[in-house]
């Protein structure tokens, strides 16, 4: 918990992909855009402009998309060379346009970022950052080569002088820069956000799917059990009145097969998680000793503790997976990181109900506590190094944080004032408490 491992390379991260219709459809709305600048520049303010070659130049791009029309289905993926290849292809049509209406000082240069911002967004970091060189390149190729800005007839415009012109380009550079970074970084973090939340959402299935396999075992139980006893008192029967001794022995191995039948059965209820009151619900205490049972035997002292006002019973909550399955996985963190102990504590009130988790570690480093509860933020040690053997993509607590918040809890990490981390989990006890059996049978 020192320090913050922070990695882009994740493992099943992918970003965002281009279908081929949306690059068509910002390339028709580009042609019209173009289209109605050069009509109204032109026809409205009277400013001379080469329609031949503007109009030929936005046909070449209206002309590329009936091809690819024509080429394929617009719900297919473009991929990434194509997809390149297409942006580049904008880029340099507006690069044209804009050194036949005078270059870089034209306002509408500015429109250089638009592409690169796509490319920023959905595209691997090699294919944007060439996409950003090529129009960084244009934007300093339209300073030097451009043919005169249009103007009203009559009108002589006069050139803008270097510093001018310096300060345009470096502005139209920045932008570029600044504009494909930023939605670099902010595409990025959408596709590790959306990963994580997918781990998360796999992480509870799998949960869910192990309570209801659990329950299905307990109903199992319950629904074997009678015939199971039949069995046994007709096989009994039967060795009393057995004509020979064959018939006895098969007799006798029926009884022990019924026998061995209800002893897993037995084994299979005494953890039950039913679906019924009885079996959904679990005192607190259960709940602190099942977080860390699992890691009682990584060398670390575990206690669990429960605490409440005098005189007042411990309460029931509902069994819920993703309590569990978070708590385990905090309790987890805490023994390899804890120097000889880990404390479980709940308290309860009458309003509230409160788990904390402390280590006797290094605590977290304020670099992991301005970022701890995103996703791939990590300092666990390797295999090597773990108690528990665990390797992760610092998703842990990530997943922990939202499963508990599922639930309605509120999550706090703060380091303990003798040191040590502190994982915390405050829940509305309305929110979390099982209704007595009293009020169940009144329900009923």
């Amino acid at each position: 918990m020192q320090d913050a491992g922070w990695t882009w390379s994740v493992p099943g991260l992918r970003r965002g992909r281009l279908r081929v219709r949306t690059l068509v459809t910002q390339r028709w709305l580009t042609v019209g855009g173009q289209t109605l600048a050069v009509l109204f520049v032109g026809m409205v303010l009277r400013y001379q402009i080469p329609y031949a070659l503007c109009f030929s130049l936005i046909a070449l791009s209206a002309w590329l998309n009936v091809l690819i029309g024509l080429a394929s289905t617009g719900q297919r993926m473009a991929r990434e060379r194509e997809a390149t290849a297409q942006i580049a292809f904008d880029i340099l049509q507006l690069t044209a346009l804009l050194y036949l209406t005078g270059g870089v000082i034209n306002p509408f240069s500015l429109l250089l970022i638009a592409p690169v911002s796509l490319a920023a967004a959905t595209l691997p970091a090699r294919y944007a950052l060439g996409l950003g060189l090529l129009a960084i390149i244009a934007t300093i190729g339209l300073a030097v080569f451009k043919m005169q800005m249009p103007a009203p007839a009559g009108v002589i415009r006069t050139p803008p002088d270097l510093v001018s012109l310096l300060g345009v380009v470096t502005a139209r550079v920045v932008g570029i820069i600044f504009i494909g970074v930023y939605a670099w970084q902010a595409a990025t973090e959408s596709a590790r956000m959306e990963l994580a939340l997918n781990v998360t959402e796999t992480v509870l299935a799998r949960e869910q799917r192990l309570s209801a396999l659990g329950a299905l075992a307990a109903a199992a139980a319950h629904e074997l059990g009678t015939p199971l006893a039949t069995i046994a008192v007709v096989a009994r029967e039967m060795v009393r009145n057995a004509p020979d001794d064959q018939t006895r022995e098969d007799a006798e191995l029926l009884i022990g097969q019924a026998k061995r039948c209800r002893e897993i059965l037995q084994r299979l209820t005494e953890m039950p998680e039913a679906t019924d009151a009885v079996h959904e619900r679990m005192s607190l205490v259960q709940l602190v000793h099942e977080v860390i049972e699992p890691h009682l035997a990584h060398g670390v002292r575990l206690e669990a503790v429960v605490n409440g006002p005098a005189g007042e019973p411990t309460p029931d909550i509902w069994r819920r997976a993703e309590i569990l399955h978070a708590m385990t996985t905090i309790v987890e963190n805490a023994v390899d990181f804890a120097t000889a102990e880990v404390l479980v504590i709940a308290r309860f009130d009458a309003r509230a109900v409160v788990i904390e988790v402390r280590d006797d570690g290094p605590g977290f480093s304020p670099e992991i506590l301005a970022k701890l509860g995103e996703p791939y933020v990590t300092t666990r040690p390797g295999g090597e190094g773990s108690r528990t053997g665990h390797i992760g993509m610092g998703l842990g607590f990530f997943i922990a944080k939202t499963l508990l918040e599922r639930t309605g809890a509120v999550v706090d990490f703060r380091n303990g004032r003798r040191g040590g981390a502190v994982v915390a989990a405050r829940w509305l006890r309305s929110a979390l408490e099982a209704p007595s059996f009293g009020d169940l049978k009144t329900d009923i």
